[in-house]
Formats: structure tokens, C-alpha cells, sequence
């Protein structure tokens, strides 16, 4: 009955109004109507049984709800269990004037917005645009999610241009054995492509065998890459097989190659050559079949005209190059990890978390993640670890309160802010695509193209 309202000819938005006033709740349905499919009721068990049954992606909160009129537990529970059935839902909550404390307290439990009375009919619908573009996103991110795990990509999560022309390169490269150098910053999931471009791969059946060629003393490295025979050297009291060995039929991952000595960048260099191996103290050459991928963090072109990487084993690596971007650079793909990361580490933890706070999201969106995935891996699983909130904010990430320049604007501007972010958005997430951003947006192309000129936007 109800589809994605972001998508073409879509139906009208699903919106559930809460409240034990008749004459408010015709106010602003009469108000609301032409925008929305509204649905009413007048308790929780009412609301509850209508979210339950109906997709509602947007509902209107009056705390004062019976039998409590005049305070806000029935409306602070109602909170709590729409968020139980739908978490998506966004829940704009109307309070009284001197009732500050508890719109703030129902902000912490998870409602997106809050509204004193009386309401300004216009600026409700300012934000329940601007709350029903953000459910829309999410929406949109789920099944970006699935996509993905459809695709082949279910541990790389990300659908910024970017990341997009990563994934184009992961399924060109995957079919054949050419050798793929990795590059990115630490932290940006290079590994996660490495694993990628093996599950696409004719050897997906074979074993995929990771090293990281920086944590293994120099001294144990060559044994760790080539094995030994049986009384090669101290303590070789038995005959081992080398991580290059072990990876026969499938794809071996070197991590962190730059970190290796020149003497073994030498005998690395042979096995791509040849294709076979001596173990150390060995005199028998052993064939191999295994895919070598390779990544750095490293400047390897610095490296080779400081002679601390050697030439031929660069272009012997690098018959592709794929690029990680850093995780500043992702655009929403940033919010979409942190969510599928709390997710994770929620269900682990068995704790009652339902999301990040509005705050919390903006905290995401505005840091500047030096430390890529991996921070925010960190920082979120230690959220998880250490919050008693129902909902993540910035402090439980360890992260300053995000900068809400719009604070105080007038409505126009207030809603200028807005529209411009949300043409930004939509053109960073669909790469330029003048049509495919009108669509999301439903708004015809010339329209669009006036909102960019008018906004000064870049294409």
C-alpha cells in the first residue's frame, strides 16, 4: 500500500498522529492531509497496535497521554515502545512550554525532534520533511546492506562514488591471477578487499592466508613466508610448511609489504617469477599455485628511490592498483558503517541500545576519523561497553558535540540549510547523476538544476 516515498510516482508518506485532543488532532490532519497518509490515535495501545499493523515511517508525540494527560510517563513509555517496533520510525515529540526537561529526556530515549505548543503548523512541516528524508536514507541504507551481501561484498559496506569504483575494480580484477596491489591509509579495510576479490575469484573453494608482513620479527618472517625443514636452525625440530605453501589452489594476502627486508624481497620476487619455492634449509623446489595479493600504507614509489623497495618486485606487484579510500572521504558511507557497527556489537553485548542519538550521528558526520574503520570500530564497540544511555551520544564516543551552526537561523534560512545538505547528499550518493538525484529527491530535472544554481552548489 505504502512504498518508499523517495522513489518515482511514489505514494504519499505514512505519518501517525498521537494525541488525546480531538480538535488538535483535526488541526493537523486538515493542516497535514495533502502531504501525508495520516493515521490518528488518541493513547499508546492505540499507536502501538497502528505501528504494529501499518508501515509508518513518521509520528507526531504528545507526552500527555491517558492516563497521565498531565505528565509524561505514558508518553515517554509510548516512545520507548514505538522505537521497540519500528526503530527507523522518527518521532517528533509535542511538549508544553515549561516542559524543556522532558523534550530533552525524550531526545536521550531516541525521538528525532521535539516541538513546543503551540505548534506552528509550518515548521512541523519543516521537520517532519526534513525527519522523513533521513528515514527514507535509512531505508535506502538496508537495502544498500542487502544489496550488498547479494553482490558479493557482505563485509564491505558503502555505496559512496568512491567505494563504488572500487567495487567495479574488485570484479574486474577477480576472474584472472593477475597480481593487485592494495594502497590506503591503516585502518581503511584493505584486507576486506583482498578477502573480496578472493570470494569472486575461480579460487574461492581455496584457502585465503594472510600475513602481516610488519608484525613478524625479520628474523622469523622468511620461515613464517617459506616454512622449514627439520634442523634448519635452532629449534627447528620438525618440518613446517611456509604461509606461501599453505595457500596453494587459493590466494595469499601480503600485508604491510613495504615492511620487508631487501635480502627477502629477492626471494619473493622468484616465487612470482617462478612459481615454486625451496623451504629454508631445503634443497628441493616445491611448485606452487597461489595468488599473491599484496598491501601497503606505505609510499612504495618513495621507497624504490630510496632503494628500500626493489623495482621489479613493484611492478611485479602492481599489475593493478586498488585504492582504499580513507574514511573521511565517504561521504554517508560513514553513518551506514557506524550503524551496521552498533548493530554488531549491540547483539554481542546483549544490551538495550537502540541507535545513535541525533547528536551522536552528527558527531559521526563531522569528526575526522584519522584512524579510518578501525577507530570507529574501537570507539563504538567501547560505546557499547560503557554506556548505560539508550541511545549513543557524543560523549559515549568520546567525540565533541557537533557543531549545529543552523541554531538560530530564521525559518527560511533554517530551511534553505537544509535543502541545500539534502541536494548535496543526494548528488555525492548518486555521483553527479542529474536524473537519478531528481528521482530520489522527486523533483523534475530542470527544477533540480535551478535548486543547484540557486544554492551555488558544484555539480
Amino acid at each position: 500500500m505504502k512504498s518508499d516515498p523517495l522513489s518515482e510516482n511514489a505514494p504519499l508518506p505514512s505519518l501517525l498522529l498521537v494525541d488525546d485532543s480531538q480538535d488538535i488532532l483535526e488541526q493537523m490532519k486538515w493542516g497535514l492531509k495533502p502531504s501525508y497518509v495520516i493515521f490518528e490515535a488518541d493513547n499508546r495501545a492505540g499507536a502501538v497496535e497502528i505501528l504494529q499493523r501499518e508501515k509508518v515511517s513518521l509520528v507526531t508525540l504528545d507526552l500527555g497521554l491517558p492516563p497521565d494527560a498531565g505528565g509524561v510517563t505514558e508518553g515517554l513509555t509510548a516512545l520507548e515502545q514505538f522505537l521497540v517496533v519500528n526503530p527507523l520510525v522518527k518521532v517528533v515529540v509535542i511538549t508544553g512550554n515549561q516542559d524543556r526537561a522532558n523534550a530533552l529526556k525524550a531526545i536521550q530515549l531516541g525521538a528525532y525532534d521535539f516541538l513546543e505548543k503551540p505548534v506552528e503548523l509550518e515548521v512541523l512541516k519543516v521537520v517532519l520533511q526534513r525527519a522523513g528524508y533521513l528515514a527514507g536514507l535509512e531505508r535506502e541504507n538496508q537495502k544498500l546492506l542487502e544489496r550488498e551481501e547479494k553482490r558479493g561484498f557482505p563485509e564491505i559496506i558503502g555505496s559512496s562514488p568512491v567505494m563504488a569504483k572500487v567495487f567495479d575494480t574488485i570484479r574486474r580484477v577477480a576472474g584472472s591471477d593477475i597480481s593487485v596491489l592494495i594502497v590506503g591509509e591503516s585502518g581503511t579495510g584493505k584486507e576486506l578487499v583482498a578477502r573480496a576479490i578472493h570470494r569472486q575469484s575461480h579460487r574461492k573453494d581455496g584457502p585465503f592466508i594472510a600475513i602481516n608482513c610488519g608484525a613478524i620479527p625479520e628474523t622469523l618472517l622468511e620461515s613464517e613466508l617459506f616454512g622449514h625443514e627439520k634442523g634448519a636452525f635452532t629449534g627447528a625440530h620438525l618440518q613446517r610448511r611456509g604461509r606461501i605453501e599453505s595457500a596453494q589452489g587459493g590466494t595469499l594476502f601480503l600485508d604491510e609489504i613495504g615492511e620487508i627486508s631487501p635480502a627477502l624481497q629477492v626471494k619473493l620476487l622468484r616465487v612470482l617469477q617462478e612459481r615454486s619455492i625451496e623451504r629454508v634449509g631445503g634443497r628441493v623446489e616445491i611448485p606452487v599455485d597461489t595468488r599473491v595479493l599484496a598491501a601497503t600504507n606505505m609510499d612504495l614509489q618513495l621507497a624504490m628511490k630510496d632503494g628500500r623497495f626493489r623495482e621489479d618486485l613493484y611492478y611485479r606487484l602492481n599489475t593493478v592498483t586498488i585504492t582504499v579510500p580513507p574514511l573521511r572521504e565517504r561521504g554517508a558511507d560513514i553513518v551506514m558503517l557506524g550503524k551496521s557497527l552498533l548493530q554488531r556489537y549491540v547483539e554481542e553485548a546483549k544490551k538495550k541500545i537502540s541507535g545513535f542519538s541525533r547528536e551522536g550521528l552528527m558527531s559521526l558526520e563531522q569528526y575526522h576519523w584519522p584512524g579510518n574503520i578501525r577507530e570507529l570500530e574501537n570507539r563504538i564497540r567501547r560505546a557499547v561497553t560503557l554506556t548505560d544511555n539508550p541511545r549513543i551520544a557524543p560523549e559515549d564516543l568520546d567525540l565533541a558535540e557537533p557543531d549545529e551552526s543552523q541554531a538560530g537561523l530564521t525559518l527560511k534560512e533554517a530551511r534553505d540549510t537544509v535543502e541545500r545538505r539534502v541536494i548535496e547528499q543526494t548528488l555525492a550518493k548518486t555521483g553527479g547523476n542529474i536524473t537519478k538525484a531528481a528521482m530520489i529527491l522527486n523533483v523534475s530535472r530542470p527544477t533540480l538544476h535551478d535548486l543547484i544554481s540557486r544554492h551555488a552548489i558544484k555539480k
